[in-house]
């Protein structure tokens, strides 16, 4: 196929776009053209780039004629954050014979009822992320369903892997938390630490993506998660973080006012955002109709991540500590 990926050299794209190369297609990557793919590939060379700046281009009405004009049998949009830009693509793509996959989140859900939370849940999303995720989910299914452009969503967690920040056992970005795990010094977690994070491997998602572009028999019309086998509790996460370590864990668990004292405005908000969700989502759907098996379980997943930023200096490490966590085995397995 001629395959289309708009945000091609993002966290997913790093990974899809020299995958879909490598499987034969023809591809098109489109990006604003400020950075390079996270990871380097030879399969780059056989990628035609195409810079856009979407933002712009969506507002002078020019995007979706741009990517019409590309003559795809398929686009995988990676950044589209709005119901407006979706409609620009929709409208552009409509009766041209192209597939449309779109990268939604998890997010679409907000705090589930049971879980693993499945597709067919409640959508109670909040916050202008989550919202417009699923408004987008919305008008892309029912566009599909109608007999429309085909079009299919997926939903990944947490993104993670090397090459940049992975959110920590307390739910944020603070560099100092994986520093005072790796040196044996005290964590504070919210409450009782059993609110959960459901990350995966952005490896994964790019093969859910491949999968579906594969498949679009089974998956037009339809949305699916895109996460690791298991969502882990901000505890358990915590524990097995500081083993990678040497260490054994100072888990120090506080009410949420104290918390967010201690963390500050920035990562307590980060926080908040991730655990008033507290995602744990099922890939029961995606495992039975692509055929969708993760490589990686969350905490190889993050650990990965986390030997990246140790590599990196992101933050202090004692020797013996650091020689303990390259120990990871990046074979990728999961049981």
């Amino acid at each position: 196929m001629r395959v289309v990926v708009i945000g091609a050299t993002g966290h997913i794209g790093s990974y899809l776009v020299p995958d879909l190369v490598r499987a034969g297609h023809d591809v098109v990557a489109i990006s604003r053209g400020t950075r390079e793919p996270y990871h380097d590939d030879t399969a780059w060379q056989r990628v035609e780039r195409v810079t856009a700046d979407r933002d712009a281009e969506d507002r002078d009405g020019s995007f979706g004629r741009r990517v019409a004009d590309l003559r795809a049998d398929a686009v995988v949009d990676l950044v589209c954050f709005t119901p407006e830009s979706a409609t620009v693509l929709v409208e552009a793509l409509r009766g041209t014979g192209s597939f449309l996959v779109h990268c939604g989140t998890i997010w679409v859900h907000g705090p589930g009822t049971t879980v693993p939370v499945g597709e067919d849940d409640a959508r109670d999303a909040f916050g202008d992320y989550g919202t417009g995720k699923a408004a987008i989910e919305r008008l892309l299914l029912t566009e599909s369903r109608a007999g429309g452009l085909p079009s299919t969503v997926l939903h990944p967690g947490h993104i993670s892997g090397p090459g940049w920040d992975v959110i920590n056992p307390a739910g944020n970005l603070d560099p100092d938390v994986w520093r005072r795990l790796a040196a044996g010094e005290e964590v504070l977690l919210p409450h009782l630490g059993l609110e959960t994070l459901h990350h995966v491997h952005a490896a994964d998602v790019a093969q859910a993506f491949a999968l579906a572009l594969a498949h679009p028999d089974r998956a037009v019309g339809e949305s699916f998660h895109v996460v690791s086998p298991a969502a882990l509790t901000l505890r358990g996460y915590a524990e097995a973080a500081a083993s990678w370590f040497g260490q054994r864990p100072r888990l120090t668990f506080v009410p949420w006012e104290e918390f967010a004292e201690h963390s500050g405005p920035e990562h307590a908000g980060a926080t908040w955002e991730h655990i008033a969700r507290s995602p744990s989502a099922s890939i029961d759907r995606a495992r039975a109709r692509l055929g969708y098996a993760p490589a990686y379980t969350s905490l190889q997943t993050t650990r990965e991540a986390v030997a990246w930023l140790a590599a990196q200096q992101r933050f202090e490490i004692a020797p013996e500590a650091d020689r303990s966590l390259q120990t990871f085995d990046t074979s990728r397995a999961v049981q």
